[in-house]
């Protein structure tokens, strides 16, 4: 069930899981998504606080389409809290699955007949904006964990495209 969840004045579609999923879970996932502390915002639905985390988001009677308001000591998206390590390495696990699991299932079939010009250039694009996205995660120069995960996963990401583009290079027009 997709509902929107309001932040300042930004708008974030959010798939909700299970209706016998604690609260928590969801506060935990926006928690990430948001750098805020998990325990420095509330949620809002049809005007009543969330207040239990152990609820079941069911007690909420959330519906398709619903709006929650999420309101916290840094109500503007651009003035959040800095990022947990946390955080920064699950934006680098989720940036890298999200290449393994949409694009590397067609990078796969497009480098055994690499001939359409189309899905070169999409997978490319694709594999680029991933690059930059990853570029976008900041990591503290104390954080080696993290530092070492968004490395490796540039240079998994780089080696997709390098390959992409060697099997467009030396395929046989």
């Amino acid at each position: 069930m997709a509902i929107t969840v309001k932040w300042g004045k930004e708008k974030i579609s959010f798939d909700l899981p299970a209706p016998d999923t604690p609260l928590y879970a969801v506060r935990s996932a926006l928690a990430d998504y948001t750098h805020l502390p998990i325990d420095a915002f509330k949620l809002i639905h049809a005007g009543a606080v969330m207040k239990d985390d152990n609820a079941p988001i069911s007690a909420y009677h959330l519906s398709p389409h619903a709006t929650i308001v999420l309101v916290g000591a840094a109500d503007n998206p651009f003035t959040h809290t800095s990022p947990s390590e946390h955080s920064v390495l699950s934006a680098i696990q989720r940036e890298l699955a999200s290449v393994r699991d949409s694009l590397q299932p067609s990078l796969q079939a497009f480098l055994l007949a690499p001939s359409d010009p189309k899905e070169h250039s999409r997978l490319a694009e694709l594999l680029l904006q991933s690059l930059l996205r990853l570029d976008g995660i900041a990591a503290e120069p104390s954080w080696q964990q993290a530092r070492d995960q968004r490395k490796d996963a540039v240079r998994e990401v780089q080696d997709m495209l390098d390959r992409l583009d060697n099997a467009w290079a030396t395929r046989s027009v």
